[in-house]
This record gives C-alpha cells, sequence and structure tokens, in this order.
C-alpha cells in the first residue's frame, strides 16, 4: 500500500468516523442553576443518570451555573461566552434545564448555542408558559412545573397545632425566595384570622439566631429558604437551618425534601427526586422519537407529604389522620409494625385452634343431630314421592331411568333399584321401546312437553290403558336433563266427568312434576355429594369444627329448598273443600313458583301486572289455580310451537263486583272458525292432545264459582278472560 492510499485511508476515516458516531449516539446537556454540592442539584443529577446509564448510546454532560453565589448580567454574558467557546464543535441532541436561571439562559442564548435542539426542563417557580410561546420555546419544550404548596403546608400545620398563635416565615431574597413570596401574598391573608404571621427575609444569621431563641411555646418556624443573609455571607442548605435548629425551641416545617433530616419535622414537600423522575421520563421519550410538543408539560408539581419520626418525637407531635398517604423517614424498626399481618394472622389461627378444642364435643353432637335430620329428611322426600298414585319417572338423555317412585316400581312388580339404570328395551319388546324413544327424542329437540294415551303391555303379559303426560326438564344452569314421564291408569272409568277431571289434572301434574324434578335434581345431587364428604372426612379423621358446620349449613339449605318446593307442590295438588275469599296476587305466586323457572327456560318473557295488589276472590283456591295453570301452559305450548321466542302477559284488573285476570300470548291469533269451540270437550287442535283443559276450566269457572271465561284475538294475540266473584253475593254452584 503507498503512501498516497494510506493518506486517502486516514483521511477518511477521519471523515466518517464523527458521521457514524453521531448517529449512534445522543448527547444530553444537563445545565444545573446552582452548584455542584447542592442537594436539590445533587439528587436531580443522581435520577437522571441512574436511568440513562445503562443506555450505552446516552451520554449526559453536566454543567453548574452556581447562581446561588451570583447572578449578575455581566456574569451570564461571560457564562454564555465559555459555552460558546466549550460547545462549539458540540451538538446536544436534548438539553435538560434544571430551575428557573437555567431556563431563561437556554431561551436566551438558544439560537446562538443550541439552536433547533430540544429541551427538558424541571424545578421551575411561577411557571408562565407565555415565557415559552414568546420566544418561540414552546414546540420544542416540555417539562415539569414546581410549586411549593404553601396553602397546604399552612393548613397541615393549624391542623398539628390547634393552640398555635404565630408563624415565623423565614426567606432570602434568591430569585426562589421571591417567587415564594409572591405565592404567599395570595395565600396569608386566608388565615390571619386564625394565626399571626412574621416574614423575614433581609437579617443577619447572629440576628435572625437571636429572634428565634426567645420564641415562645405557641410559635412554629416555616423554614423557606436561606442562602445569602443581610452581609451578603453566602450558606450551604445545611449551614443555614443548622445554626437555627441548634437555638430553636420550637418545631420547624419545611417546603423542600432535601432539608429533610437536617432538622425540619416535614411537610407536604417539593421533592427533587420526583421532579427528576417525571423529566427522566420524559427525556428518555424525546431520545427515542417522541416530540416535545407532543408530550404535556406537568404542570403539576408532584410533592408529596413527608416526615421525621425524631423531630415528631422531640416535640411530641402526631400525623393528623387526615392525611392518609405519608412517608416517614428514621422511624425505628419495630416488629409489630413490620411484620403486622404476620402478627394478626398468627393470634387469629391460634384463636381458632382454642375454639376448635373448646367446641369439638358439641360440633360432635352437631354432626350426629345433623346426620339423623338430614337422613330423615331425605326419607320424607321419598314417602312424599311415593305418596302420589301415579306412576313417575324421569330419565336421562341417554334414555337410562334415574329415578322412579314406588307406584312406577308396583307397576312393574319390581323393586326401585331393579330399574334405576335401566332403559325401556330392558321391559318392553323393541318395536314398544323403539316407539318410546323416539317420542322422547322428539320431544328433547322441541324442549316441549306431550300427552297421549297408550296401551301398555306390562313384562307379566297384561294390559293396561295408560295416559302419558311427558315433560322436558332443564338442569339449574339451563342445560336439558332428560324427560319427566307421570302415567295414569284409565283402564276402568266408573264416572265420565270424574274422568274428565282426572285427565285434565293430569296434564298439569306433568307441568309441575318436571318443575319439581328439574328443582330436586341439583339439590339432591348436592345432598349426595355433602353426605360423602362428611363420611369421608369422619372416617379420616378431618372433620373440623369449622367444616362440619359448612356440612350443616349447606345440607340444612337444600333441605329447606326442598322442603319449600314439597310443600307448593302438595298444596296444589290438595283439594278445595269449601269456598274461601283469597289473594289474587297469592295464587298467581304460587302457580308461577311450580311453573316460573319451566318457562323461564323455555325462553319465554313472563310479564305480570296486578292492578291491586289487595284484591280478593270467593271460590276453590286450588281449582282455580288449576285453571291458572292449564291456560298458562296453554300459552306456552302455543309459543314453543313456532319454536321463537315469545311473551306471556298477565294483568290482573278491578271489576267491582268481579276481579278480572287476562292472560296474553304472542303466539298468533285462533283461527276464527273454531274460536267459539276451544271450551267443548274433546275439542283440540294439538295432535295428541285430550281436548279437556280447557272444558275443565269452563266447568270450574262457571259452574263451581259463578264466573266467566272466554277469549278473543286481538291483533297477533289471544287473549284468555277470566272474571270470577270478589264476595258471597254471586251464585254458589
Amino acid at each position: 500500500m503507498t503512501k498516497k492510499t494510506l493518506l486517502i485511508f486516514y483521511f477518511l476515516l477521519l471523515f466518517f468516523t464523527p458521521l457514524l458516531y453521531a448517529k449512534t449516539t445522543k448527547d444530553v446537556l444537563l445545565i444545573h442553576s446552582y452548584h455542584k454540592g447542592y442537594k436539590w442539584s445533587d439528587e436531580i443529577s443522581k435520577v437522571i443518570e441512574e436511568r440513562f446509564e445503562t443506555q450505552e448510546n446516552v451520554f449526559v454532560t453536566t454543567v453548574y451555573m452556581d447562581t446561588k453565589k451570583i447572578a449578575t448580567y455581566t456574569y451570564f454574558e461571560k457564562l454564555f461566552e465559555l459555552y460558546e467557546e466549550q460547545f462549539k464543535t458540540r451538538k446536544f441532541d436534548l438539553v435538560i434545564a434544571v430551575d428557573n436561571y437555567a431556563l431563561e439562559f437556554f431561551i436566551k442564548y438558544r439560537e446562538a448555542l443550541f439552536p433547533q435542539t430540544p429541551m427538558v426542563f424541571l424545578g421551575i417557580n411561577n411557571f408562565d408558559k407565555a415565557m415559552l410561546e414568546e420566544n418561540n420555546t414552546l414546540s420544542i419544550a416540555t417539562g415539569v412545573v414546581e410549586q411549593v404548596d404553601i396553602e397546604k403546608n399552612i393548613q397541615l400545620i393549624l391542623e398539628m397545632h390547634p393552640k398555635l398563635e404565630k408563624i415565623l416565615i423565614i426567606n432570602d431574597q434568591s430569585k426562589t425566595g421571591f417567587a415564594i413570596k409572591r405565592d404567599m401574598t395570595n395565600v396569608l391573608p386566608k388565615y390571619t384570622n386564625k394565626v399571626k404571621f412574621e416574614y423575614v427575609d433581609n437579617i443577619e444569621l447572629s440576628r435572625l439566631e437571636e429572634k428565634v431563641k426567645i420564641l415562645p411555646d405557641n410559635t412554629v418556624i416555616l423554614w423557606v429558604l436561606l442562602f445569602k443573609d443581610k452581609t451578603g455571607r453566602y450558606f450551604t442548605h445545611k449551614e443555614s437551618l443548622k445554626a437555627i435548629k441548634e437555638v430553636a425551641k420550637v418545631p420547624i416545617y419545611g417546603l423542600w425534601d432535601f432539608y429533610l433530616n437536617e432538622g425540619i419535622v416535614g411537610g407536604l414537600l417539593t421533592s427533587a427526586k420526583a421532579q427528576a423522575s417525571n423529566a427522566a421520563k420524559m427525556a428518555d421519550m424525546i431520545l427515542k422519537g417522541a416530540h416535545p410538543a407532543n408530550i404535556p408539560i406537568l404542570m403539576e408539581s408532584p410533592n408529596q407529604y413527608i416526615f421525621d419520626y425524631n423531630e415528631l418525637k422531640r416535640f411530641e407531635l402526631e400525623v393528623p389522620k387526615s392525611i392518609l398517604k405519608y412517608e416517614m423517614i428514621n422511624k425505628p424498626f419495630s416488629f409489630y409494625n413490620e411484620y403486622k399481618e404476620f402478627v394478626w394472622l398468627g393470634g387469629a389461627f391460634g384463636l381458632a385452634i382454642a375454639m376448635i378444642l373448646v367446641l369439638l364435643a358439641t360440633n360432635v353432637a352437631k354432626r350426629v343431630m345433623s346426620e339423623e335430620a338430614l337422613k330423615n329428611q331425605l326419607q320424607f322426600i321419598r314417602v312424599l314421592l311415593d305418596t302420589v298414585p301415579n306412576p313417575i319417572n324421569y330419565k336421562n338423555l341417554r334414555g337410562e331411568f334415574e329415578g322412579c317412585n314406588k307406584a312406577f316400581a308396583d307397576l312393574f312388580g319390581l323393586q326401585r333399584k331393579d330399574i334405576i339404570g335401566k332403559s325401556v328395551y330392558d321391559f318392553f319388546s323393541k318395536e314398544w321401546a323403539d316407539d318410546s324413544s323416539k317420542k322422547d327424542k322428539e320431544l328433547i329437540l322441541s324442549e316441549g312437553s306431550d300427552s297421549f294415551e297408550q296401551t301398555l303391555h306390562l313384562p307379566n303379559g297384561t294390559k293396561k290403558v295408560m295416559t302419558y303426560t311427558k315433560t322436558v326438564y332443564k338442569n339449574i344452569n339451563g342445560s336439558i336433563g332428560g324427560v319427566v314421564t307421570v302415567m295414569d291408569d284409565i283402564t276402568e272409568r266408573n264416572q265420565q266427568k270424574q274422568f274428565l277431571i282426572q285427565q285434565s289434572k293430569l296434564a298439569e301434574m306433568g307441568e309441575m312434576i318436571a318443575a319439581v324434578a328439574h328443582q330436586w335434581n341439583e339439590p339432591l345431587v348436592e345432598l349426595s355429594a355433602i353426605l360423602q364428604d362428611l363420611e369421608f372426612s369422619y372416617k379420616s379423621g378431618k372433620l373440623s369444627q369449622e367444616e362440619m358446620r359448612d356440612f350443616v349449613q349447606d345440607s340444612m339449605i337444600q333441605i329447606q329448598y326442598m322442603s319449600k318446593t314439597l310443600k307448593d307442590f302438595r298444596n296444589f295438588l290438595k283439594p278445595s273443600v269449601n269456598k274461601v275469599f283469597f289473594s289474587a296476587q297469592k295464587a298467581i305466586d304460587e302457580v308461577l313458583e311450580i311453573i316460573g323457572k319451566h318457562i323461564f327456560y323455555s325462553y319465554i318473557s313472563l310479564h305480570v301486572k296486578i292492578e291491586n295488589k289487595e284484591m280478593i276472590v270467593f271460590g276453590y283456591e286450588n281449582e282455580f289455580k288449576q285453571v291458572l295453570l292449564n291456560v298458562i301452559n296453554n300459552a306456552k305450548q302455543k309459543i314453543l310451537a313456532k319454536k321463537k321466542k315469545g311473551n306471556i302477559y298477565i294483568n290482573v284488573q278491578d271489576e267491582g263486583l268481579y276481579t278480572r285476570f287476562q292472560i296474553i300470548d304472542d303466539a298468533g291469533p285462533i283461527p276464527d272458525e273454531i274460536i267459539e269451540f276451544i271450551f267443548d270437550p274433546y275439542f283440540t287442535t294439538n295432535e295428541n292432545g285430550t281436548g279437556l283443559g280447557l272444558y275443565m276450566a269452563k266447568v270450574i269457572i262457571e259452574d263451581k264459582m259463578g264466573g266467566k271465561i272466554w277469549a278473543r284475538n286481538f291483533a297477533n294475540k289471544v287473549i284468555f278472560n277470566i272474571e270470577v266473584p270478589k264476595n258471597t253475593d254471586e251464585k254458589d254452584v
């Protein structure tokens, strides 16, 4: 390689190296208004440097203007000349200006020193955005405003010293000091009727010491700043405060956190760390490409309540309860305060163990009693089902018998255990079983109910004519559980009218049994699980008092729920012997208690409107509820036949001597050519219907109770009107 080639290579290397460096590095200039060693400035530098020390391509250069000692016009001109020479070959990506002097210096000389360089400021007192706008700096600048909250600190002092008579305010005549003084002129007059203020900002330190030394007990000091006294003598922030603290016999409050640990009690303090942390985040965003104009200026200074435990203890002071969030320094270690949660947890655990030991004997006795009560309730439920003369069974989606009553087992001459888990294919011919399974599957798809008459060929060779009412039941989560079947032996008919009543009652009973089965299914499963858990815990010796109590409570909840369901069912089945006065509201509520959930899980919306909840009816209460149940079920079946959502409306109105019940559905009108025949016996439009429900409703309402029932079409709705007497003046049939 020739000398000429080497020269060219070195020239290119020297030329392109700065360009490559500029592309990969970021230079930040940190300008402090004050001096190194000043705690405020040092803490800000520390936070900013820590922010960028892990970023290898960011370099921070720091300069100090030292304006606490000198701030003349000539000084700033000389400082400009110094920086102009110092930075003439450097281009910064960002300038961070700390405190007012640095911001004002940047604004004045930025065109000469830092043209088009973005800037982040912090620690600015009496900030006015117009200062940036007037100097065309607003578009390239953002930052954090510094505000000392004079008013909240005055309020804090008054709250901590309710008998206070005087506040001595100590300040200096620096730029920051004058800014704070201006703020005070707007705040102090509000409190002159509560406390006397004495303001000092131009006095020799020795005279100030003499003044503080003789302050009475009902006085406190609000320390603002004191870097230079009347003689021009300069002090560090520690020196001036230390001199005053040594002679003061009263508490000293401050406005900045760098005075903590130097003698102040505390206050709502302006924090250098908080200011720097927010400013550093903004700087990082700009270095990563964000535009300063898109980063809002933080106008509310991030101040916080901080107190010195030693000073509070010295003057026997407490932080007011109104201050919920604060920081405490110098607080001695306390095992209780540090591990309060563990102490309370240990105490609670010990107390719980003690209570278990004391109550163990009682709980064992309660456990035995609960087991007996649970067994009795389950036995009662089985007996109640067995008292129903109609054979009843319910099957799951696989067609397997999940349960049955005694009447159903007796019909086949078998025990219940011989039926559970089997299907119709185990008891009947394949042809008959196929037909029954087909009906069940169609019913499950329609999610409805069906009634029909069919001859049953029993395994022993006998035949019985049975009516079947099949209804789909749903689990509590809305999923289909299976099919409930209620059977009635109609082989022998003694009286035609009795048969008709029985047939009509059976249709309603099917709906009720479906509802009862639906409501029983989940509690029975829950009770079974509870008993198994109880037995397991008892045998394993892990049955605690708390677990025993939970078993009892959970069991009683299920039992009470099932008892209420059975009570409602039993009351409905009980025939009325005499006419009585009963509540219209109560009759509707009890009917809906039985079939309300079934309607809900059929995706039908039910709307009930009762004009006067005190309205009464005179007649046969249970038979009247049978009529309501029949008409509501008819409306439900109409809606389900449409295979879409629908609505049922129940309105009750006062019509003088009568109470009118209106049951309305929106499943379409009844054809005009058949509407006058719907109350005739054996008239039905349902292929598998008996045509007895509305006929028996008419017999009960008009023949037995002296009322009236009729139906009419209105638009796309059918309205069933039922009028029943309210008193004994009507004909008693």
